[in-house]
């Protein structure tokens, strides 16, 4: 059976708020009526103390002294009897009080010096009383004693009263709690509702829904959490969304790319074969088949370096490392290629530059940024930089060539991010992947990969490795 959160709420308000008043209301009346018979108690020994006090002193006949209590006590509704040690009663003919009724156990109480109270009697006479018996002790010995009664009748219509108007008082809370009780259920519902369609529009897919938070409780700080997973949802999908449009735009470049080569060798094999060839161009046909070959190779490698590096499949195998070395073997290998765009390479190392890290890798690292310094920079300079800097090695590939606009600059490290330069000219290696490949080595060395560019005058990309 399916109940109602707001109904479980307020139920659960009102049963609470009922069973304390119900303790509150049985604890009230217990306390009244032990202090109303308290009070009544304490008035008939404060009478009992008094008149066995004017019996001691002996100023005044013993039957004087009662008969003038007993006018007074008369008119309060209270009865008492003075008796001897032979439970004989000392009132005068006039004066009768209460039978002296003492089992053999409050006898021998009363003997001992000890007082008898009942806050509730009605086993000794034909109504309900508060009974009090004091001892009549005279140099040590008991002499008598003096018993007063007096009726509860009206002790108990005044309870009975004070238990209606606490009747009135608890349905009057109780109308009022019930009221509250009502009112916070509904809010908290009411919450609770924003969050749950909140949480259906989310699910339907929209992560632009925003709910009213608070830090005053923790449903106010349930919406906060609700509300940081929406912002995380929703930059997460225009991650998904951006990293998508990448992803065809890669494969309509994986497509391009390819096709060129493989149909420049599909068709030099085909004319190969059907001799189609003039014997002078077939040197030239057989090195155009295998720059396309190689450069297919070294597409189909470079994806394959991401996926493992990104899978942690890639073990670096660290040494010490003589920088300067390495920057010169970057400089012979591409060469020709700066010379192809009238650019120079130049190094600016000391000899005792040291760099901690895997040799090709670093090396991998190295000719791809050179790489798209040269594809970026036309009649222009690249300089190879080295230098120690406390315990990091630091490298850094400037250019002179065109530089990258701001905007741009954190995208360069997207997978599949590629300039729109041209697609024979991608300045961030082939498909994009160059500097994602560079960012991920870099890191797997503890190192960090900066980089800074002003359009029109050139790049710097700035690499720190930890020595060790």
């Amino acid at each position: 059976m399916k109940v109602k959160y707001i109904y479980q709420q307020f139920l659960s308000h009102i049963s609470i708020i009922i069973v304390a008043f119900l303790i509150l209301s049985l604890v009230f009346t217990q306390y009244v009526e032990t202090l109303v018979y308290k009070n009544k108690t304490e008035e008939l020994i404060s009478y009992g103390d008094n008149i066995l006090r004017d019996l001691d002193r002996g100023t005044e006949r013993p039957d004087q002294v009662i008969n003038q209590y007993a006018r007074v006590l008369f008119g309060r509704d209270i009865q008492f009897s003075v008796f001897d040690e032979n439970i004989q009663l000392l009132n005068p003919i006039r004066w009768r009080g209460p039978a002296i009724e003492l089992s053999e156990k409050e006898w021998s109480q009363l003997t001992n010096g000890e007082p008898i109270v009942k806050n509730y009697d009605l086993k000794r006479y034909d109504r309900a009383v508060t009974l009090v018996v004091l001892p009549y002790i005279n140099r040590g010995n008991f002499i008598g004693g003096i018993l007063l009664t007096s009726p509860i009748s009206g002790t108990r219509e005044m309870i009975t009263e004070i238990n209606k108007y606490l009747f009135y008082t608890v349905l009057i809370a109780l109308a009022v709690s019930f009221l509250l009780s009502w009112l916070l259920s509904r809010i908290h519902v009411n919450r609770i509702k924003k969050l749950q369609e909140a949480t259906s529009a989310v699910a339907a897919g929209d992560y632009t829904v925003k709910v009213p938070s608070s830090d005053f409780d923790e449903i106010g700080e349930l919406a906060n959490d609700f509300n940081g997973m929406v912002d995380r949802l929703n930059a997460s999908k225009s991650e998904i969304e951006s990293l998508e449009n990448r992803r065809r735009q890669f494969m309509s470049d994986v497509s391009h790319e390819l096709r060129t080569p493989l149909t420049t060798i599909s068709g030099m094999i085909e004319g190969l074969r059907n001799n189609m060839i003039p014997e002078a161009e077939k040197e030239r046909g057989i090195n155009l088949v295998s720059q396309e070959t190689k450069r297919l190779i070294r597409l189909v490698n470079e994806n394959l370096d991401y996926d493992k590096i990104r899978s942690n499949q890639v073990q670096l195998h660290k040494e010490e490392i003589e920088l300067i070395e390495v920057l010169e073997i970057i400089q012979d290998q591409l060469e020709l290629q700066a010379e192809e765009r009238n650019n120079r390479i130049e190094i600016e190392s000391g000899d005792s530059a040291i760099v901690y890290a895997d040799y090709d890798r670093l090396v991998q690292i190295l000719i791809n940024i050179t790489k798209n310094s040269i594809q970026f920079t036309e009649n222009g300079t690249i300089t190879l930089r080295g230098r120690k800097s406390g315990q990091m090695t630091v490298i850094e590939i400037e250019d002179t060539g065109i530089g990258i606009e701001p905007a741009e600059i954190e995208k360069i490290w997207h997978r599949f991010y590629k300039a729109d330069i041209s697609r024979t000219s991608n300045p961030f290696g082939e498909f994009g992947l160059g500097l994602s490949i560079v960012k991920q080595l870099v890191q797997m060395h503890d190192g960090k990969i900066t980089v800074e560019s002003e359009q029109g005058k050139g790049t710097k990309f700035v690499i720190q490795l930890p020595f060790r």
